[in-house]
């Protein structure tokens, strides 16, 4: 897939499909994703390197989660955490309170987790392969 060819009604989850934490991430997205708002891209893919690219983003600066929204804006770290939660509505819209931190603090202890998360939750060997059913969410 070519960056003109991406969704422009989806917003675009950018994740480390090594990191299980993350993988648990893009699972309770999916299944709490109700008006199919999103997609997921491995950071380490083709696609998630030409994103990254087509945007400017050193990838080496991100490493754990950034969302795209084609056309629009991208976000990443703890904006990126938050805009995800809140666009999932119900419960997650009270997260919304986050956003009087600042993004320097927050971003600091999503950092503390970023860098500690293959130390507290593992990592897989290659990047997830969705079920058959799950396919339509990834690109």
């Amino acid at each position: 897939m070519e960056i003109n060819e991406l969704p422009i009604d989806k917003k675009i989850i950018l994740f480390d499909g090594v990191c299980n934490l993350c993988n648990a991430s893009v699972q309770l997205i999916i299944r709490k994703d109700k008006k199919d708002v999103f997609r997921f891209v491995a950071l380490q893919s083709e696609l998630g390197k030409k994103i990254l690219n087509h945007i400017g983003v050193n990838t080496n600066s991100i490493d754990s989660i950034l969302l795209y929204e084609p056309g629009n804006a991208y976000y990443y770290k703890a904006e990126a955490a938050l805009k995800i939660a809140t666009s999932l509505g119900g419960f997650y819209n009270l997260l919304v309170i986050f956003k009087i931190i600042p993004n320097v603090v927050s971003n600091y202890f999503y950092d503390f987790v970023a860098t500690n998360r293959y130390k507290w939750y593992g990592k897989k060997e290659s990047c997830m392969m969705p079920t058959p059913e799950l396919k339509a969410k990834f690109l």
